[in-house]
């Protein structure tokens, strides 16, 4: 299975798009939009802001083919 390590996370707030590299050792909690300074935080029931913002979830996701969070 090839595991993507970039997501395109589009912005809730002012829906401006962004590609970033995903990490592959830590999940991303938060990320601040570099548009409009939005602090994006992960929606209930996803482990990150890729896997709620992305259009790719995160690599640990990906991986265990799962939902939800994948972080202890």
């Amino acid at each position: 299975m090839d595991i993507k390590l970039e997501s395109t996370l589009t912005c809730p707030n002012c829906g401006q798009r962004k590609t970033e590299q995903m990490p592959t050792d830590a999940c991303q909690y938060f990320y601040e939009c570099t548009f409009c300074g939005a602090l994006l935080k992960p929606l209930a029931g996803d482990c990150c802001v890729y896997c709620s913002y992305g259009d790719v979830p995160c690599p640990p996701i990906q991986l265990s083919g799962a939902q939800g969070s994948c972080c202890g």
